[in-house]
């Protein structure tokens, strides 16, 4: 049956079409044009409507092209009156925007193309990006708000330290954002990353377009920005800048430290400074922030790379981990294949940053790094004996061939969400929308109903009136997990569910060790989010049940995440220095992983600054053996002193374990310390790390 079309309000809450105000906090509600699960441009499949602009409506849609991946749907729809002028605006439109299919960041989504679609009757143009999972930093804030924990300095100089790399690539793409504000930030999900979403330039396009092209001569030009975030000559005057983009990058920063909004914060003509008593900053960052905001453009810090410098930041991550290709080609080129259907782009040439020191510059020669680790605790070790039982587990799982005759009745019931009340869909399609394997989802079902029903654990659902109650339950149970799975895990993880196992531990090993990271640090980093998720599960063997799939899935992203250097940072000594200090902040349920390459011989002191009873700390050796297998692990200590047994990279490991955000310090300080230690390879070669 046809799943009855909803449309959400501008906060996510879901209602019916039908509805004029939304359910939930009553705010006035879009009128949705593409209904869900209509087909556009013969690929796109509307899921929902996220939200209306000035210049149109935007769709979350699958791509049934590309195995039904999430993308965003960006309607062009100007206010124009009459077929030429349309056409005009439309080829201004594609020939102008040519310049945002050139952009290719990590955090940035990718526009994929433009097509032509028929909507309620008419033409309109659409314009094709990535999806991102995460919240908005806007979101975060005021998911804070009510605890009135704000946003520290710490974690705005974390902000700055991995967005900045981004404004300094689009800036010399020559592309300006226009629109940096808390609403155009996300923080992917993923990695914990910040991405740029929401370009200025589209809206800036269509615009124009609009202004240009209506028949009205006296309509006046529109000027993209948020009021307050945007500095004045652009609002008033519509010139950007590189120092327009990092004016509204400050703004953003103070009013997700104060939890006020600009009009508070920001005096337009520079002769006051109402921030400055709203919010206690170190005289380094608040005379950075001074700068980034002062009223003529040619007093700002000219670009993100200056700001970067000021803060002493040129350790921070390159713009990506390779020059970031940019398409020279004429963008008509590539944008009229693209209209016409076909994603076309013409060979990019490139454009390479400047190289800065990378805490993730972890690359050597494989040949010398360890590769053959020892298990991790015996709690996560796969029990000898199940080899003995495997025989009757199979005996077992053909008697169990009778759920064959109820178990597809579970994927004909109602559902709370997305469906409406009455209606049905398949729990086995919606399995496949999340790239959730269906069979791998009913055996997690029944796991988790057999664990909040005991009572009902050894009872053979009917599909009679009688066991409607507990199908309906089984069936909820279902949808949640298909609910929170695309929230914990990438989709290449949750496609792997149901068939993980320890050749993938093994694999995983080996690809860390290349990074000078064990398995011990990449378990801690899995287990800090797992328990944050699911703290019942602490203490308990559950890597043989259908859940342990979904630990194995958190490590397969965390995988990932050292490898790309996103969790993992190298501690490196100034010439002639002796200590060094990282500081960072960890989201619910992360960590963070340090190396530091020591030698035999030396004596070390660490201090983790960190809120009381927030987080665990673990020190591992190169070389962990039998009689000292690590330094300290999981531990409560926040200081570690004493003489190294080893020379080689040596795994410091930072998990938070409260319910909030946390920020913290390490230092790191070590006698006799030389810019070069003496690496673990030379001389013997170096056991496993693990």
């Amino acid at each position: 049956m046809q799943q009855r079309a909803l449309v959400y309000c501008s906060r996510g809450h879901r209602n019916a079409s039908e509805n004029r105000f939304c359910l939930t906090c009553g705010e006035k509600l879009p009128v949705q044009l593409a209904a869900p699960q209509a087909l556009l441009g013969d690929r796109y499949r509307i899921v929902h409507e996220l939200g209306q602009g000035g210049f149109g409506r935007t769709y979350l849609a699958e791509d049934i092209n590309r195995f039904n991946e999430t993308c965003v749907l960006k309607e062009f729809a100007p206010q124009v009156q009459g077929s030429t002028a349309l056409q005009k605006a439309e080829e201004l439109f594609e020939r102008e925007a040519g310049v945002l299919y050139s952009l290719q960041h990590p955090q940035i989504p990718r526009f994929r193309e433009l097509f032509r679609a028929s909507l309620a009757a008419q033409d309109r143009l659409f314009l094709v990006q990535d999806f991102v999972e995460g919240r908005t930093y806007r979101q975060l804030l005021e998911a804070r708000r009510p605890q009135n924990l704000y946003f520290s300095e710490l974690d705005i100089r974390q902000l700055f330290e991995q967005i900045l790399p981004v404004l300094r690539y689009i800036h010399q793409a020559g592309v300006i954002h226009r629109d940096i504000s808390p609403d155009n930030l996300i923080l992917r999900s993923i990695d914990q990353l910040p991405v740029l979403i929401d370009f200025g330039g589209v809206k800036q396009l269509a615009a124009a377009a609009t202004s240009k092209y209506t028949d009205t001569p006296t309509a006046p030009v529109t000027r993209l920005g948020k009021v307050g975030y945007a500095p004045v000559e652009q609002m008033y005057e519509g010139i950007v800048s590189p120092e327009s983009d990092l004016y509204a990058l400050a703004v953003t920063a103070l009013v997700l430290m104060t939890g006020k909004e600009p009009a508070a914060l920001i005096d337009p003509t520079g002769r006051t400074h109402p921030w400055q008593s709203n919010v206690t900053l170190s005289p380094d960052f608040a005379a950075v922030l001074t700068k980034m905001l002062a009223s003529r453009s040619a007093d700002r810090l000219p670009s993100a790379q200056a700001v970067l410098q000021a803060l002493g930041m040129n350790r921070s991550l390159p713009d990506s981990p390779a020059s970031l290709p940019i398409n020279t080609a004429d963008p008509t080129q590539a944008l009229g294949a693209a209209a016409a259907g076909t994603p076309g782009m013409a060979t990019p040439g490139t454009v390479t940053s400047g190289t800065v020191t990378s805490g993730t510059g972890l690359a050597g020669n494989p040949s010398t790094m360890p590769v053959a680790p020892i298990p991790r605790r015996s709690s996560r070790r796969i029990p000898p004996l199940l080899l003995l039982l495997l025989p009757l587990v199979l005996l077992t799982g053909l008697a169990w061939g009778w759920r064959d005759r109820w178990l597809p009745l579970f994927s004909q019931l109602p559902h709370p969400a997305p469906v409406e009340p009455g209606q049905t869909d398949t729990l086995e399609g919606l399995a496949g929308t999340a790239n959730v394997d269906y069979g791998f989802l009913v055996k997690l079902t029944d796991a988790t109903f057999r664990k909040r029903y005991p009572d009902q654990a050894d009872r053979v659902l009917s599909d009679g009136e009688a066991d409607a109650k507990w199908r309906k339950i089984w069936a909820e149970i279902a949808e949640d997990w298909l609910t929170q799975l695309p929230q914990i895990l990438s989709t290449s993880a949750r496609q792997k569910l149901g068939s993980y196992s320890n050749a993938d531990r093994d694999q995983w090993k080996q690809t860390i060790n290349q990074r000078y990271v064990g398995s011990r640090s990449l378990y801690d980093l899995t287990d800090a989010k797992f328990f944050a998720l699911f703290p019942e599960q602490r203490d308990q063997e559950f890597l043989q049940q259908p859940i342990g799939q979904v630990w194995y899935g958190i490590a397969a992203d965390q995988v990932d995440g050292l490898q790309e250097g996103r969790s993992l940072e190298r501690i490196e000594f100034a010439e002639g220095a002796f200590s060094a200090q990282k500081s960072d902040s960890l989201e619910v349920g992360a960590g963070r992983v340090y190396i530091a390459n020591l030698g035999s011989g030396q004596i070390m002191r660490l201090n983790l600054q960190i809120p009381e009873k927030s987080g665990l700390l673990s020190i591992y050796l190169p070389r962990p053996t039998q009689e000292l297998p690590v330094l300290l692990e999981d531990s409560s200590e926040r200081t570690w002193t004493g003489t190294l047994p080893q020379s080689g990279y040596y795994e410091i490991v930072v998990v938070n374990t409260i319910k909030q955000p946390i920020s913290y310090q390490l230092n790191l300080a070590v006698d006799n310390v030389t810019a070069n230690p003496v690496a673990p390879d030379q001389g013997e070669a170096p056991e496993s790390k693990d």
